[in-house]
């Protein structure tokens, strides 16, 4: 069997509980591959109650999520209490989005996920928390050099079945771009998309 997708919480207040269950109601008739999810289990029963859904939900190890994936929704737990409402960030919302991250990053490096998928963040609060990364990806190049030794140049797509974009510019305010364009930073990213995606 596959290695499963690690997929990340995101904001607990946010729509990454929602988009999570969803997925995992509709993983037949969209054929997903088998994932798990970096969570609070209680918060994500708790978003499901709220939203009226019946998603089962097993805990599980990395190893053992691709067999509970068709019975149930599986959650590595990371000890870590998510107690945000929706709409309402509280104080476990940037610790338990982070961690959640962080132990994604470190399933795919170890080889126990095939990849790291991540819900939404809100990136204000996560600055609040201690977050000092402009967002999720640079953060994740971060943590992959971190774990790696290997720097990473951290490029976005935007991906749809006609059309794929990659950015030269991340997370910068728009007035910004076109100082921050040059020779060097639009040859280096054509550089990265060619190696690493295609």
């Amino acid at each position: 069997m596959s290695r499963p997708l690690a997929l990340t919480l995101g904001e607990p207040a946010g729509i990454g509980p929602d988009i999570t269950l969803a997925a995992w109601l509709r993983r037949q008739e969209l054929d997903l591959p088998a994932f798990y999810v970096l969570a609070d289990p209680q918060c994500l029963a708790r978003r499901a109650k709220r939203l009226g859904l019946d998603v089962p939900i097993e805990i599980v190890t990395p190893a053992k999520a691709a067999v509970a994936f068709a019975r149930a929704l599986p959650v590595v737990a990371l000890g870590l209490a998510a107690t945000a409402e929706p709409g309402k960030p509280d104080a476990t919302s940037a610790p338990a989005a982070i961690a959640s991250i962080d132990r994604a990053v470190a399933d795919v490096i170890s080889g126990m996920a095939a990849a790291v998928v991540t819900n939404p963040v809100a990136k204000s609060v996560l600055y609040k928390g201690g977050f000092t990364d402009p967002g999720h990806t640079e953060y994740l190049a971060k943590l992959s050099f971190q774990q790696t030794g290997n720097p990473a140049w951290p490029v976005m797509m935007l991906w749809s079945p006609e059309v794929a974009v990659v950015p030269v510019t991340i997370h910068v305010p728009f007035k910004e771009v076109p100082q921050r364009l040059t020779r060097d930073l639009i040859f280096e990213t054509g550089r990265v998309v060619a190696r690493d995606l295609y």
